[in-house]
């Protein structure tokens, strides 16, 4: 690449890393973490653990965030001395080792762009997944706990924490529904493109004559609720009832009735919790994904409203996003954004960043 087009790469880098740290607000961000860091210093900090979990949680985020930042903003600036170093003494490894550096760089900042995308109401938010398996039988069920193991799997390649509230299990293989938590900021704005009906086609392993098989499982992404959210449920609203939490094949897991399922009964919303010993604290879990769905419930309320008077019929793309094909060719298509990777295990591993990206993109592109 030719000296002067190096130079122009490299402002044009320059200009972009400046566009995002405006939007990012590096001084603003330094400023969060002063209160949080004075917040984690205080003696009584673990009085409250749940309260202290989340200040220190949001304040490592932060400053992984500002050190990501300001980290890039270093290898912009380093990159034109590499360049101006290789082509001084005329070394072709170290001229193909900053162009290394520099592709590495764009890479980087495109993933960094992508947050500058999220700046819906609830997308700074921790996420709740979850995934049911829809027509399919079996297949579909199985399909289900892959999905799971896909978007758990793709949290701790990022070591973002996650709790698994509750999880069904089917008679034969796989499972019925599970819930999750996705426990880092910007869970939510980054997962929620990830919501709608995926589609499995593979011959199916459950099928004694071999036969191609597809089935479906639903993606559901909420934002989790705040106290500031003022979601407020009347206890003569709610019928709670208590069973003995199990696992694959129906084998007990507790030895007491913990598990608490919650029924909204003027929504009909049922929501369960299995994941804790105490049944008041699975009561708990159970209520936070109750008030999670019914926030978005109200959301989706609203946003009706709106697209009505815009005459608008709403955006459907939510509904068939994304399909997953094991045979008789092997592909992983993003109906929405057209993104395809052609290693479905790769995919089903946790490797589905490109997705997410693409979606996200997308989104922003068809907001109005």
């Amino acid at each position: 690449m030719a000296v002067v087009d190096i130079s122009e790469e490299l402002k044009s880098l320059s200009s972009t890393m400046g566009s995002i740290e405006a939007v990012l607000d590096l001084d603003a961000l330094r400023g969060d973490i002063a209160v949080l860091e004075e917040q984690a210093a205080a003696p009584s900090l673990w009085d409250d653990p749940e309260a202290a979990q989340k200040i220190t949680s949001k304040l490592s985020h932060l400053q992984a965030e500002v050190r990501k930042a300001e980290g890039l903003r270093g290898r912009i600036d380093d990159l034109e001395v590499l360049f101006e170093l290789a082509e001084a003494e005329g070394d072709a490894d170290a001229l193909a080792e900053a162009e290394a550096e520099l592709e590495s760089v764009r890479k980087a900042l495109d993933e960094m762009e992508v947050r500058t995308l999220l700046s819906g109401e609830y997308d700074a938010r921790e996420a709740l997944v979850t995934i049911r398996a829809e027509a399919g039988g079996v297949d579909a069920a199985d399909f289900a706990e892959r999905l799971q193991r896909m978007y758990l799997r793709w949290a701790e390649r990022h070591n973002y924490k996650t709790e698994v509230y509750e999880t069904a299990y089917a008679e034969e293989a796989g499972i019925k529904s599970t819930t999750f938590a996705v426990e880092v900021p910007y869970a939510y704005g980054t997962l929620s493109v990830e919501q709608g009906t995926h589609r499995l086609v593979r011959v199916s392993p459950f099928d004694n004559q071999g036969r191609r098989q597809t089935s479906f499982a639903g993606v559901e992404v909420l934002p989790v609720v705040e106290q500031t959210d003022h979601v407020e449920i009347d206890e003569s609203d709610l019928r709670v009832d208590v069973y003995r939490s199990s696992g694959p094949g129906g084998q007990g897991v507790n030895t007491t009735d913990s598990a608490v399922r919650l029924t909204h009964l003027p929504t009909g919303i049922v929501v369960s919790c299995q994941n804790e010993r105490s049944q008041i604290q699975n009561k708990a879990s159970a209520m936070n994904v109750l008030q999670a769905k019914l926030l978005e419930r109200r959301r989706q309320e609203e946003q009706a409203k709106m697209n009505a008077l815009k005459g608008d019929g709403g955006n459907s793309w939510g509904n068939q996003m994304r399909s997953y094909v094991l045979h008789p060719y092997q592909m992983v298509k993003d109906l929405r954004t057209e993104f395809e990777m052609g290693n479905p295990d790769a995919v089903f591993n946790g490797e589905i960043d490109g997705f997410i990206e693409a979606g996200i993109r997308w989104r922003k592109q068809n907001e109005k």
